[in-house]
């Protein structure tokens, strides 16, 4: 017995379908490249009014907070120019 044509285009066709369906290989992550120094802010350091010893103790270690936020900044403008001479 003899298949018409039109069974064979379509299954020729879900064929095809099909194989748009597998997964092919995941695209390559960006690479990151840097132009320039990163931004840096000022350096503030919060205002403070102690007026008792816990206040102070308070107000002690936001500044400690404030210096090492500073620092981190510093340390990031010395290492990105170190890293690009």
């Amino acid at each position: 017995m003899k298949t018409p044509n039109s069974r064979l285009g379509l299954a020729s066709l879900c064929l095809l379908l099909l194989a748009g369906c597998v997964s092919g290989p995941s695209s390559p992550e960006p690479r990151l490249t840097m132009t320039g120094c990163p931004v840096v802010t000022r350096c503030q350091l919060p205002s403070t009014n102690p007026r008792n010893n816990g206040e102070l103790l308070d107000d002690s270690e936001a500044l400690e907070a404030a210096w090492a936020d500073c620092a981190a900044q510093v340390d990031m403008v010395y290492d990105a120019q170190q890293a690009h001479p």
